[in-house]
């Protein structure tokens, strides 16, 4: 697997992959989306382009023989933290590893690139399997909460309006 830095070629592939793995029947087929809690959409093109322009927040991309494969978004919140967010993984090769490099990807990446000592994420609270997941990997919970945006569109349609997001944070 290769890693690298998404530019705005690739914009359409990460949509395409990105909303394969959060929302719909094809998310599914992983062992670990949103389907479930969320319908809509989980981000759009321009939210993608935004992301790719901001000098503090990259998607690393995934991929072998050319094909995207994962991608993660890495933002610069200080000197010392970075976020993590949209870890995705295709549904046809999730529970095979790849999750688990992007995320030791993303730890030196963080750590060599910007200097960074921790990480920290939100992961819907809800998602108790996928926090253990986390939590197997060194993030653990903060006991911070941080509201979810109900009635922006732009991050998908709750089914339910108990969603909040859990923080977790780990020093790398």
């Amino acid at each position: 697997m290769k890693f690298r830095s998404a530019e705005a070629q690739d914009i359409a592939a990460l949509h395409a992959l990105i909303e394969s793995a959060y929302r719909g029947d094809s998310a599914r087929r992983g062992w670990t989306h949103e389907a479930d809690l969320l319908g809509g959409q989980r981000t759009d093109t321009e939210a993608l382009r935004a992301i790719i322009d901001d000098a503090d927040q990259v998607i690393r991309i995934a991929e072998q023989k050319g094909m995207v494969h994962g991608c993660v978004q890495l933002s610069r919140v200080n000197d010392t933290t970075a976020y993590l967010g949209l870890l995705t993984v295709d549904p046809s090769l999730q529970a095979g590893g790849l999750g688990k490099q992007l995320l030791a990807h993303s730890d030196d990446y963080v750590r060599d690139t910007w200097g960074c000592q921790a990480m920290e994420m939100t992961v819907i609270k809800q998602r108790a399997e996928l926090i253990a997941y986390y939590e197997r990997r060194g993030y653990v919970r903060t006991g911070e909460y941080r509201p979810f945006p109900h009635g922006d569109p732009r991050f998908g349609l709750p089914k339910t309006d108990q969603l909040e997001f859990a923080v977790l944070r780990k020093t790398i």
